[in-house]
């Protein structure tokens, strides 16, 4: 019995190691991005979503976001896309971004919970979200420039 003991603990602890080592820590995986408008530079960080499954979990069920922080989701084309708020309990702004990082649309103050679909009013190549008021806090307006090593000088 005793042996069987140490070896379960055993197998329970190489599992947690195993499963540990990739994870990621608490604020790593984060990216700077900037955005430039008439007010100044802004950085934040960002997670990004890349793939299908990044984009469609976005940040829903998250409660809070920190005030300098975002989420950028990257698509692999130009293509109009929509967005809802489905699940996702804070208000945030939906910035729409061309390939070249100039914003292309402002969805501002997305109200959470909603179902309602919010497009990107044309084509775009990435879409960022912050907390909502951010966008009008920093001045920001359609032909503004974002910077991130995603988008082409």
């Amino acid at each position: 019995m005793r042996a069987t003991g140490v070896w379960l603990g055993a197998a329970l602890a190489a599992v947690f190691v195993a499963a540990s080592a990739g994870a990621p820590a608490v604020g790593e995986g984060l990216q700077s991005l900037t955005i430039e408008t008439s007010t100044g530079r802004h950085v934040f960080q960002v997670e990004v979503a890349s793939d299908d499954a990044s984009r469609e979990r976005g940040l829903m069920d998250r409660r809070y976001m920190a005030a300098d922080h975002g989420m950028l989701f990257e698509f692999d084309r130009d293509a109009p896309v929509a967005f809802w708020m489905k699940n996702t309990y804070i208000p945030l702004d939906m910035i729409f971004i061309a390939s070249s990082g100039v914003v292309t649309h402002v969805a501002a103050n997305a109200e959470p919970l909603s179902e309602r679909i919010i497009p990107s009013g044309g084509p775009c190549v990435a879409v960022l979200e912050l907390n909502g008021g951010t966008a009008a806090s920093i001045g920001l307006k359609v032909g503004d420039k974002i910077r991130h090593p995603f988008f082409k000088p």
